[in-house]
């Protein structure tokens, strides 16, 4: 009875130290969580109209020069920008973003994945450890951008995809990510990078006719790497956040599991507890009837 009493003292402990590092996790990803936040909320209205315009342009300037990255061509090699996290403990977030990666692969691109035309360029480590183990064509040369996410390095991986998708070496670029809603909640995203999609026209929609200052083909030699490095670092700034929320909610959770585990195995203690002092009571009273005899 003793050696019982004391395992599930051993229980209670081990439980509390990691019911103490739960929450001391769900708070630093808290305040990671508020700038990360900020940082999305104020970029993604910008990305998004900028995007709207760029899609717009190569929408009315089909055929013309200068839009080598809006170029559709038969698909026989694809690229995957998949953005993961570093580091685990964050619920199911890489988990999600990995499923969404092969289910898209499985049912876009089977043909090309079983010809080894499918390449996936990892942003995270967890999405490079991944892929690697499951014999992916994996590349890590951008996977620890996390390490000093910057708009600069993000800039650096954004300017390499548009130079390979120039020179053919990729025929189209997909972007796989976790879009920010809220601390609780992320959609998981595959959106075209390249060649740059184009606006769906209505039936019977007029043709927009755009007046370009300076001339057009100097904007858009000019706007539309910038506008692509902008998206990129979107989707990348969407993924941290979503990262810090999935995070911060898996410990809120672990914390609140922990805090049901305490109250199960101190019912356990105190019955154990009960029943050994009973025992004890009744040896006594036994030995005292035993020596009146």
């Amino acid at each position: 009875m003793a050696g019982q009493l004391k395992e599930v003292r051993n229980r209670i402990k081990s439980v509390q130290s990691t019911q103490q590092i739960t929450k001391a996790m769900k708070m630093v990803s808290a305040a990671k969580l508020r700038r990360a936040q900020d940082a999305i909320i104020q970029m993604r209205p910008y990305a998004q109209k900028l995007q709207e315009m760029l899609s717009n342009i190569v929408s009315n300037s089909e055929g013309e020069a200068g839009m080598s990255l809006a170029a559709e061509r038969p698909i026989e090699k694809v690229l995957f920008i998949v953005i993961t996290s570093d580091r685990g403990l964050a619920g199911a977030f890489n988990a999600n973003t990995i499923k969404l990666t092969k289910a898209t692969i499985a049912e876009k691109y089977s043909e090309q994945y079983k010809k080894g035309n499918v390449t996936i360029w990892n942003i995270g480590k967890k999405g490079y450890e991944h892929f690697a183990k499951n014999n992916y064509k994996a590349d890590a040369t951008y996977k620890d951008i996390f390490l000093n996410l910057t708009f600069e390095n993000v800039q650096a991986a954004s300017k390499v995809v548009m130079t390979a998708f120039e020179e053919k070496q990729f025929d189209v670029v997909e972007v796989v990510y976790s879009q920010f809603k809220n601390a609780a909640t992320q959609k998981f995203e595959v959106e075209r990078f390249l060649p740059i999609p184009k606006v769906q026209k209505k039936a019977g929609a007029t043709k927009a006719d755009f007046i370009y200052d300076p001339s057009k083909e100097l904007l858009i030699a000019e706007l539309m790497p910038k506008i692509l490095n902008t998206q990129l670092y979107k989707a990348v700034l969407d993924s941290n956040a979503s990262e810090h929320g999935a995070r911060m909610t898996a410990m809120d959770k672990a914390s609140e599991n922990a805090n049901e585990m305490l109250r199960s195995l101190k019912i356990s203690y105190n019955r154990a507890r009960q029943a050994a002092i009973t025992t004890e009571l009744t040896e006594i009273v036994s030995g005292a009837a035993a020596l009146n005899g």
